[in-house]
């Protein structure tokens, strides 16, 4: 019985170790994202969240007018 308490913990605490792992990844992949599309001339930029086959989507302002943006791996910024 405490040998499967054990294991169950162990696979727990793995988990919870690869959950925080993603989200520190996503976190990081964001402030580059945001960081990218700063030097591309975007502005007030937000709600970032990473979209379908590694893009990232998001809103911000560019020449004083709001755009959604998507951008990918490679820089490649669409503003609609």
């Amino acid at each position: 019985m405490t040998r499967l308490l054990l294991a169950i913990g162990l696979v727990f605490a793995a988990f919870a170790a690869s959950a925080q792992s993603r989200n520190q990844a996503t976190n990081a992949g964001a402030a580059g994202v945001n960081a990218r599309l700063h030097s591309q001339g975007y502005k007030d930029i937000r709600n970032l969240r990473p979209g379908p086959a590694g893009k990232w989507v998001g809103k911000a302002t560019r020449n004083g007018a709001p755009v959604t943006v998507t951008t990918d791996r490679a820089g490649t910024t669409i503003a609609r």
